[in-house]
């Protein structure tokens, strides 16, 4: 009866001094964690994913572990399939320039690349495909400060690429109703 006594005396010691260490760990703990949850990134709300409409372009935003990421977006699709057409991604911390992929359809002849055109000012060059995927093929844009105002102020980016198996033209438009304030938007999230 005597050794049960002791037991359960030591036990209750133990349990208080657990309990006592458990406590200041626990309040060195939240220090330490304190000043890493104010340089962690937010969104507005303190919510870990945003979504938002900016006439035609979609903001989106997420919030992985210590990572932000946000972006500005317009896809397509076939109203009969509902078969993605094409899409448009970008991302930009300035507001001023802007980079990302276009996500062609199947079946353009790759190696002539695709050129693009702001209402009716053709931009320099023609852009490469990077690969095909799942998703469709990718053509890696960027959009310089030169570039930029002319998509904040135009009306229709046209993509111009050619048919693999005819040869024929194939061309493709993105409206951009809402690019100036969705491309705001993703930068002030980015930076905020």
């Amino acid at each position: 009866m005597r050794k049960y006594a002791y037991f359960v005396a030591m036990l209750g010691v133990a349990c208080t001094v657990g309990v006592a260490a458990v406590a200041a760990q626990t309040k060195s703990d939240k220090a330490v964690a304190a000043p890493a949850a104010a340089d962690a990134p937010q969104l507005p709300g303190g919510a870990s994913a945003l979504s938002e409409t900016h006439g035609d372009w979609t903001v989106n935003c997420q919030i992985s572990g210590t990572a932000k990421t946000c972006s500005l977006s317009h896809q397509q699709f076939n109203k009969q399939s509902n078969q993605r057409l094409l899409a448009i991604e970008l991302s930009s911390k300035t507001g001023e320039d802007a980079t990302g992929t276009l996500a062609l359809p199947f079946g353009l002849a790759l190696a002539k690349g695709v050129s693009l055109t702001i209402d009716d000012q053709k931009l320099d060059g023609s852009l490469a495909f990077n690969t095909c995927q799942v998703v469709g093929c990718l053509v890696p844009v960027v959009f310089d400060a030169t570039v930029t105002p002319l998509l904040k102020s135009g009306t229709t980016l046209k993509i111009d690429a050619f048919a693999a198996d005819t040869g024929q033209a194939v061309n493709f438009s993105i409206p951009l109703n809402g690019f100036a304030g969705a491309l705001a938007r993703t930068a002030q999230l980015l930076t905020n």
